[in-house]
C-alpha cells in the first residue's frame, strides 16, 4: 500500500512538472544508472561504456542483436601472426572538433591506455609491446604474447583525438568527450540528464534524431512513474518489483530478452578458511535453491545458470550441469568436512547494481541457514563493495559478469587465475579463488589461436570451474526493457545492454 502511494505521488508530482526541458529533445532515454565519467576509458562497467559508444567510435563495432564484429573506424583487420594484428584506418573520418582522424590518435588512445590515471582497460592496453603507424591510415600492433582475443575486444576500446587530449586540463577530459561518434556532446547536468545532439557528419550517416536526452534515473519508483506519465519514450532497466504493472499500460510494448550477464556467487579455496574443502563448497551449492529463486525473487524473469559464460562465448559448454538442489546432501557433506554444526558465514554484495541483488542474497543467506551455517549479511552500494573486492575482503559474494570479448579465455584470467598484478591475472579475483592445474590451464590457452582448439581448451576450464565449485552459478539475468507506443521507435536491444542511438531507428 505504501509503495502504490509512493508511485502515485510521484507519477503526479512528474506529470505537473514543466515538460520544456523535454520537449527539446527528440528521443529521452531512462537509464538505471548514471555514468560516472566522460573519459571513455575511466571505467570497464557496461553503464559507463553504453554512454561513451554514443560519443565515441572503437576500431570495430558490435551492431544489435547479434553483436557480430564488423567494420567502424577500421575498415579491415587480420592477425599477421601470432602476436601482431594489422587495422586499415577508414579514411575521411573527422573528430567532434573537425581534427582529422588518424593512425596517430590510436597510438595515442592506446598508450594512454596503459596509464592508471586515465584508465581501467589495462588489461588489453598492457598487452601491447609496439604500435606502428607506418602511414596516417594503417596501424600495426604487437603483443608481448599471444592474445587470442585483441581484436574482439576493439568495440569497446574507444579512441580518442590526440591533438585536442594531450594536453586539456584533466576535469575537462573527464567532463567533456570529444570523439568521432554518431552523438556530439552538449551537455551533463549530474543526477539529471546528458544531452546531445546528431553528428550530422556522421562516417555512417547522420542518426534519426537531431537530439536525445539520457536521463539516469537510480530510483525505480521514479522510473515508474517517468514512464506512465509519457515524460520517456525508452527505458533500460524496468523495475522488476513493478514488471506486472508496466505490462498492463496500453502506451507502452514491453521488451523481455534473456541477458548475457550470470549472476553468481564467488567462492574462495583459501587454506585456512572452510571453504579450502571442496565438499564444503559443494554443500554450499547444493543448498541454495535457484530454481525458487528465479520464480520468486526474480518474478520468472531469470534463466536458471549452470556455469557463468553464456551461450555466445568462446568456452560455454552446453553438457555441463549444475549441482542440484539438495539441502541433505549438504547436510551430509557438511558433517564430512567436520561442520556437522555448520560455521559462521558472511555473504557480501552490493545492494544497488544488479536487479533485486540485495534480496537474492537475503534467499540464499535463508537457504544456508536452513542447513545449519551461522549467516551474516553485508550487502551495500556498489561503490563500497567494488573497492573491498579489490582488498580482497570477502570469501563469499554475489557478483555478476559477461564478457565482452565473446571469449571465455579473458574471463579466465580475470577472474579464476591467482591474482598476480605482475602478470596481469587474477584482477577481479576478489575471492582469492587459486589452484595451480587452473592457472597452467589458463595461461596454456592463451597462446591458441585455432578457433576449435581454442573453444576445446576453454571448455576445459570452464568444466574445471565447475567441478571444482570455483564459483556457484545463480541465473543469467532477463534485460527488460519499455518503449513508449505512437511514436515509431524501432528499438531493438543489444546483447552488452547498451544503449546506441544511432541504432535506433
Amino acid at each position: 500500500m505504501k509503495r502504490s502511494l509512493r508511485v502515485t505521488l510521484l507519477l503526479a508530482l512528474l506529470v505537473a512538472l514543466p515538460t520544456s526541458a523535454l520537449a527539446k529533445a527528440d528521443l529521452v532515454v531512462a537509464t538505471d544508472a548514471p555514468p560516472k565519467a566522460m573519459n571513455p576509458h575511466a571505467f570497464s562497467s557496461d553503464a559507463n561504456l553504453s554512454y561513451m559508444s554514443n560519443f565515441f567510435d572503437g576500431l570495430l563495432q558490435r551492431k544489435a542483436p547479434e553483436g557480430k564484429l564488423s567494420p567502424a573506424l577500421a575498415v579491415k583487420w587480420e592477425r599477421q601472426d601470432a602476436v601482431t594484428w594489422k587495422f586499415e584506418l577508414r579514411k575521411g573520418v573527422k573528430f567532434h572538433n573537425g581534427n582529422p582522424f588518424t593512425a596517430a590518435d590510436v597510438r595515442f588512445t592506446f598508450e594512454r591506455m596503459k596509464d592508471p590515471k586515465y584508465s581501467k582497460l589495462l588489461n588489453i592496453a598492457n598487452s601491447i609491446a609496439s604500435i606502428e603507424t607506418p602511414d596516417d591510415h594503417t596501424v600495426i600492433f604487437k603483443t608481448g604474447k599471444p592474445v587470442p582475443w585483441f581484436a574482439e575486444t576493439m568495440h569497446q576500446n574507444f579512441i580518442v583525438d590526440m591533438e585536442s587530449s594531450k594536453d586539456r586540463d584533466d576535469g575537462d577530459y573527464n567532463t567533456r568527450p570529444i570523439g568521432t561518434g554518431a552523438y556530439k556532446f552538449v551537455e551533463w547536468v549530474k543526477g539529471s540528464y546528458i544531452r546531445m545532439a546528431a553528428n550530422a557528419d556522421y562516417w555512417e550517416g547522420a542518426p534519426k534524431y537531431a537530439t536525445v536526452d539520457i536521463r539516469p534515473i537510480t530510483e525505480e519508483a521514479t522510473r515508474f512513474a517517468a514512464l506512465a506519465g509519457k515524460q520517456v519514450d525508452i527505458v533500460n532497466g524496468v523495475p522488476l518489483t513493478l514488471f506486472d504493472r508496466i505490462k498492463t499500460m496500453p502506451h507502452v510494448e514491453v521488451i523481455s530478452r534473456p541477458a548475457r550477464r550470470c549472476i553468481y556467487m564467488d567462492m574462495s579455496n583459501k587454506a585456512g578458511t572452510p571453504f579450502e574443502d571442496i565438499r564444503v563448497r559443494q554443500a554450499i551449492a547444493h543448498a541454495i535453491n535457484e530454481e525458487e529463486i528465479i520464480q520468486t525473487v526474480m518474478r520468472g524473469q531469470a534463466t536458471l545458470a549452470h556455469q557463468v559464460p553464456d551461450v555466445p562465448t568462446v568456452g560455454y559448454d552446453a553438457n555441463l550441469q549444475r549441482l542440484p538442489y539438495d539441502p541433505a546432501k549438504a547436510k551430509e557433506l557438511l558433517a564430512a568436512a567436520g561442520y556437522p554444526d555448520g560455521f559462521e558465514i558472511t555473504i557480501a554484495g552490493p545492494n544497488d547494481r544488479y536487479i533485486n541483488d540485495e534480496k537474492i542474497c537475503e534467499a540464499v543467506a535463508k537457504y544456508l541457514a536452513k542447513v545449519g551455517l551461522k549467516v551474516t549479511l553485508d550487502v551495500k552500494p556498489k561503490s563500497i563493495f567494488f573497492d573491498e573486492l579489490t582488498e580482497y575482503k570477502h570469501r563469499f559474494y554475489l557478483i555478476g559478469w559477461f564478457d565482452g570479448s565473446f571469449d571465455f579465455g579473458r574471463s579466465a584470467e580475470k577472474l579464476l587465475h591467482t591474482p598476480d598484478a605482475d602478470k596481469g591475472m587474477g584482477a577481479y579475483n576478489g575471492a582469492l579463488y587459486s589452484k595451480t592445474a587452473m592457472d597452467a590451464a589458463i595461461i596454456a590457452s592463451s597462446s591458441i589461436i585455432d578457433r576449435a582448439e581454442r573453444e576445446k581448451a576453454l571448455q576445459e576450464i570452464n568444466r574445471m570451474s565447475v567441478e571444482d565449485v570455483a564459483w556457484i552459478p545463480l541465473h543469467y539475468q532477463q534485460d527488460i526493457f519499455a518503449v513508449v507506443k505512437g511514436k515509431n521507435i524501432q528499438f531493438t536491444p543489444r546483447s552488452d545492454r547498451w544503449i546506441v542511438v544511432k541504432e535506433i531507428q
